[in-house]
Protein backbone atom coordinates (compact mmCIF):
# COMPACT_ATOMS: atom_id res chain seq x y z
CA UNK A 1 0.00 0.00 0.00
CA UNK A 2 1.32 3.34 -1.04
CA UNK A 3 1.67 6.07 1.60
CA UNK A 4 -1.59 7.71 -0.14
CA UNK A 5 -3.76 4.92 -0.29
CA UNK A 6 -5.81 4.77 2.93
CA UNK A 7 -6.70 1.57 4.54
CA UNK A 8 -10.59 0.42 4.84
CA UNK A 9 -12.65 0.92 8.17
CA UNK A 10 -12.59 -3.39 7.83
CA UNK A 11 -8.74 -3.41 6.99
CA UNK A 12 -8.42 -0.70 10.33
CA UNK A 13 -10.68 -3.03 12.31
CA UNK A 14 -8.85 -6.29 11.23
CA UNK A 15 -5.07 -5.04 12.07
CA UNK A 16 -6.55 -3.84 15.74
CA UNK A 17 -7.65 -7.13 16.02
CA UNK A 18 -3.97 -8.15 15.28
CA UNK A 19 -1.92 -7.14 17.84
CA UNK A 20 -1.35 -10.74 18.80
CA UNK A 21 -1.04 -13.92 16.75
CA UNK A 22 -5.06 -14.64 16.10
CA UNK A 23 -6.96 -17.79 14.56
CA UNK A 24 -9.58 -16.56 11.50
CA UNK A 25 -12.35 -17.55 13.65
CA UNK A 26 -11.10 -14.98 16.67
CA UNK A 27 -11.58 -11.96 13.66
CA UNK A 28 -15.04 -13.65 12.70
CA UNK A 29 -16.52 -13.30 16.30
CA UNK A 30 -15.26 -10.01 17.01
CA UNK A 31 -15.62 -8.03 14.22
CA UNK A 32 -18.54 -9.01 13.13
CA UNK A 33 -17.71 -8.89 9.30
CA UNK A 34 -18.80 -11.71 6.73
CA UNK A 35 -16.34 -14.48 5.79
CA UNK A 36 -15.82 -12.61 2.77
CA UNK A 37 -14.93 -9.66 3.84
CA UNK A 38 -12.57 -10.83 6.54
CA UNK A 39 -11.17 -13.17 3.52
CA UNK A 40 -10.58 -10.31 1.18
CA UNK A 41 -8.89 -7.96 3.11
CA UNK A 42 -6.79 -10.43 4.84
CA UNK A 43 -5.41 -11.18 1.39
CA UNK A 44 -4.66 -7.53 0.64
CA UNK A 45 -2.96 -6.88 3.69
CA UNK A 46 -0.80 -9.91 3.32
CA UNK A 47 0.21 -8.52 0.01
CA UNK A 48 1.52 -5.69 1.41
CA UNK A 49 2.93 -7.05 3.83
CA UNK A 50 0.98 -5.84 6.83
CA UNK A 51 0.34 -8.67 8.52
CA UNK A 52 2.05 -12.36 8.57
CA UNK A 53 0.41 -15.94 8.31
CA UNK A 54 0.85 -18.35 10.54
CA UNK A 55 0.04 -22.30 10.73
CA UNK A 56 -2.72 -22.42 13.07
CA UNK A 57 -1.40 -26.26 14.03
CA UNK A 58 2.19 -25.52 14.17
CA UNK A 59 2.42 -21.58 15.01
CA UNK A 60 5.00 -21.83 12.72
CA UNK A 61 5.49 -18.48 10.57
CA UNK A 62 4.67 -19.40 6.81
CA UNK A 63 4.59 -16.01 5.28
CA UNK A 64 3.70 -15.27 2.47
CA UNK A 65 2.87 -18.62 1.27
CA UNK A 66 -0.80 -19.77 2.72
CA UNK A 67 -3.99 -21.40 0.91
CA UNK A 68 -6.47 -18.54 0.28
CA UNK A 69 -9.02 -20.96 -0.44
CA UNK A 70 -8.65 -22.26 2.81
CA UNK A 71 -7.62 -19.31 4.67
CA UNK A 72 -9.73 -20.38 7.47
CA UNK A 73 -7.82 -22.51 8.88
CA UNK A 74 -5.05 -20.20 9.34
CA UNK A 75 -3.17 -17.69 12.02
CA UNK A 76 -2.62 -14.17 11.19
CA UNK A 77 -0.68 -11.34 13.36
CA UNK A 78 -0.05 -7.88 12.46
CA UNK A 79 3.78 -7.14 11.30
CA UNK A 80 5.55 -3.90 12.17
CA UNK A 81 4.54 -2.31 9.22
CA UNK A 82 1.31 -3.35 9.84
CA UNK A 83 0.76 -1.68 13.51
CA UNK A 84 2.32 1.51 12.66
CA UNK A 85 -0.05 2.17 9.47
CA UNK A 86 -2.93 1.72 12.23
CA UNK A 87 -1.00 3.82 14.71
CA UNK A 88 -0.38 6.72 11.83
CA UNK A 89 -4.06 6.96 11.50
CA UNK A 90 -4.33 7.76 15.34
CA UNK A 91 -6.23 4.11 16.29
Amino acid sequence: MSITEKLTKSEKTILRELIFQEPFEHLISETGYTYGTIRDDLIKLINHSYIEVFETVSGRSISPFYDSDHIHQFSFKATKTGLKSIQNYGI
